[in-house]
């Protein structure tokens, strides 16, 4: 399996749009080559290198098997899938923002693909939740790494 976006290559800059310096949009991010028998995708998008440890940005669950991509801007409103609370305590994508001159930090997209259809999660949950759930049910994982630098 396999994450890339248009907007980024692996390990490369994350384009100013994206980030909390600007309009905040989620990237674009489509998938390829997923198991045969995956039921639903989670997307996850967290911050290793925070300074208070792993900052997540985005958990978008409930994605069925037949996608292959998520638009640029997808709307914490957005329809056919579900999206959790990040750690700026809102629901939907929440930009690289890392303390200015705190160096480069990665941010890492990630791509679970999942045995069942939904999360059994109540109805306002956290990444951290949704991860720890999506985990039980895991098939297959893949990751695409962003840089950006304040």
């Amino acid at each position: 399996m396999r994450i890339t976006s248009s907007a980024f290559a692996d390990g490369a800059a994350i384009p100013r749009r994206h980030t909390c310096d600007s309009d905040d949009l989620s990237p674009p991010l489509a998938w390829s080559a997923p198991p045969p028998d995956a039921r639903s995708f989670v997307l996850l998008c967290d911050d290793p290198d925070a300074p208070a440890g792993t900052w997540h940005h985005w958990a978008v669950y409930d994605i069925p098997a037949d996608r292959s991509e998520l638009p640029a801007g997808v709307t914490a409103d957005a329809k056919g899938f579900r999206q959790a609370a990040n750690d700026f305590r809102r629901p939907g994508y929440g930009g690289p923002c890392p303390p200015h001159r705190h160096g480069p930090h990665r941010y890492h997209f990630r791509l679970l693909a999942l045995s069942v259809e939904h999360l059994a999660l109540g109805p306002a949950p956290g990444c951290r939740e949704v991860e720890r759930e999506a985990r039980r049910h895991l098939l297959a994982e893949a990751t695409l790494v962003g840089v950006y630098e304040r």
